[in-house]
This record gives structure tokens, sequence and C-alpha cells, in this order.
């Protein structure tokens, strides 16, 4: 059910993306439009430590991607973030996200993490909820700057 996405997937991605009350996408944007977004796509897909994954039952149902950061610090131990987690609406609540965090934990233990983390926006509590039922713990503060 979960796999590696495809550039066909793209679209669908975009759209999952898009698809929520504070999205940070515009959804699907054709090549000619915005190569950006399909050059991400490009190095995503091309990098080692990055994983754009989909939950697919004939379409593309949910996303993630998974980056897995070596790093100095806790004696060496890899890490791994979760970002840009969507389950497509009229799927939510049967599990499937669930289902994801699961097969992503999977990956985690594969790649030899030892560390998953993530972050959620404060207006999305019902994601926290959920985060926290999975285990993960509200151990620090995030901040973020957008760069021009």
């Amino acid at each position: 059910m979960f796999r590696i996405a495809e550039r066909a997937d793209v679209p669908a991605i975009l759209a999952l993306l898009a698809d929520d009350e504070i999205s940070r996408s515009r959804g699907f944007v054709s090549e000619d439009v915005d190569a950006t977004i399909w050059a991400a796509f490009e190095q995503i897909d091309a990098d080692p430590n990055n994983e754009l994954i989909v939950g697919d039952d004939g379409e593309v149902i949910a996303t993630c991607q998974l980056t897995f950061i070596p790093g100095l610090s806790r004696g060496g131990t890899k890490r791994m973030t979760i970002e840009a987690v969507r389950v497509r609406a009229d799927r939510r609540g049967g599990g499937l996200g669930r289902a994801m965090m699961a097969y992503a934990m999977t990956r985690a233990r594969e790649h030899g993490a030892g560390l998953v983390q993530l972050t959620t926006d404060k207006r999305r509590s019902e994601a926290r909820r959920f985060y926290e039922s999975l285990g993960f713990v509200a151990s620090h503060e995030g901040m973020k700057l957008t760069v021009d």
C-alpha cells in the first residue's frame, strides 16, 4: 500500500497538500508554469536521504516526506524527519494515517535512525493529538524563518 512516489504521482500529491485549511501549496501546476516544483521532486527522488512516500490503493490517498539526517549530536545518532503528512479527507479516521506512520517508523529502523522528529502547525490540534497517540512528545519549541 505504501511506496516511493513516482513523477506521475506529483499532481495527486500536490492536490493532497493543497486540500488543507492552512495549505502551503496551491495544488497542481504544470511543469511549464512552475518548474521549481518539478525540480524539487527530481531532487527528492535522486537523494538517498529523502523519500517521498505515497499511500496507494489504485490512486494516491496519502503522502509524507521522510528525510534522513546524519548528525554529530546525540553520539552521532541519525534522525529521520517526517514532513508534509496528508491523508485524503474522505479517508481520514480509518487508520490510514496510523498505518503510514508505522511504515515511516519501519523506514527509520531500516535507515538506522535512532530518533524520529516532526513538527506540526500549532493550529492543527487534531494532528497534535494524533502524533501524541503514536508516542511523539512535544519536547522542543520549533522556529522557522522564511528566507527571501
